[in-house]
C-alpha cells in the first residue's frame, strides 16, 4: 500500500478522498495549502502526491515546479485542454476532473501507482543504495556481497515496506513455496541483512509475527 499526500484546499473533498484511502489500505497525509505542500514533499517520503491546481498561497502548477515530485495526480475543476496540457507538460501522471467518482480516482490512482513501482530501480535508504536492476547493493559507497537469498529476502522487504510480514510469509515470497526448511531461518538472514546493511534500527522485529522494513515518512 501507499503514503499519498493529499493537496486540496476543499476539506470536504480532502476528506472524503483521505476516508476512501484509507478504505483501501493506503496511509496518508493531508494538506489545504500550496506552500505547505512544498514542504511537506520537501521533508517527507510520498508514494503518490494528489494536487488541486487552484489552492491558497501558490497553485498546484508552481507547487510542482518548486518541488519536481513525482507521481502527480491532478485533481481540479480546470476541465479546459490548456490546463490539462499544461499539468501533463510539467510532468504529471494523470489529470482528473471534478466533480468525479471516488471508484475512478482509487482506480487511476492503482494504475499510476503500478507504474511508478514497475519503473522504479533504485532504493535508498540512510547510506544503503540498493540497485534492483542489477541487483547490486552498496553502503557508503562500498559494494555489499549478499547471498541470492539474502537480496531475495532484502528486495521483498523492500517492496513490502512499513508493513509487517510473517516468518512464513517472508519464507513463501523470499524462499519460494516450495522450501521445506524452519521458520528460524529466516531470522538467521535477517540478523546478517541489519548486520551487513548497518539497518539494525530499520528492519524492525515484530512481535509474535515476523518482520517490517521501516521507512520513515
Amino acid at each position: 500500500m501507499a503514503h499519498i499526500l493529499i493537496v486540496e484546499d476543499d476539506q470536504d473533498i480532502n476528506n472524503l478522498i483521505a476516508k476512501n484511502l484509507k478504505l483501501v489500505g493506503h496511509t496518508y497525509r493531508q494538506t489545504f495549502d500550496g506552500m505547505e505542500a512544498v514542504k511537506m514533499i520537501t521533508e517527507n517520503i510520498f508514494d503518490l502526491v494528489l494536487l488541486d491546481i487552484m489552492l491558497p498561497g501558490i497553485d498546484g502548477f508552481e507547487v510542482l515546479k518548486k518541488t519536481s515530485a513525482e507521481p502527480i495526480i491532478f485533481i481540479t475543476a480546470k476541465d479546459g485542454l490548456e490546463h490539462k496540457l499544461n499539468g501533463l507538460s510539467l510532468g504529471a501522471d494523470d489529470y482528473i476532473v471534478k466533480p468525479f467518482e471516488m471508484l475512478e480516482l482509487l482506480a487511476r490512482i492503482d494504475v499510476v501507482l503500478r507504474r511508478a513501482q514497475k519503473n522504479t530501480t533504485i532504493f535508498s535508504l540512510d547510506n544503503a543504495v540498493v540497485n534492483l536492476s542489477d541487483r547490486t547493493v552498496t553502503v557508503g559507497g562500498e559494494l555489499v556481497d549478499l547471498s541470492p537469498r539474502e537480496y531475495e529476502l532484502l528486495e521483498v522487504l523492500i517492496k513490502n515496506q512499513n508493513i509487517a510480514l510473517s516468518r512464513d510469509k517472508l519464507l513463501e515470497l523470499a524462499w519460494g513455496y516450495d522450501y521445506m526448511g524452519e521458520t528460524r531461518t529466516v531470522d538467521n538472514h535477517i540478523q546478517k541483512l541489519r548486520s551487513k546493511l548497518g539497518w539494525e534500527e530499520r528492519i524492525k522485529t515484530v512481535y509474535k509475527l515476523g518482520y517490517r522494513l521501516e521507512v520513515k515518512r
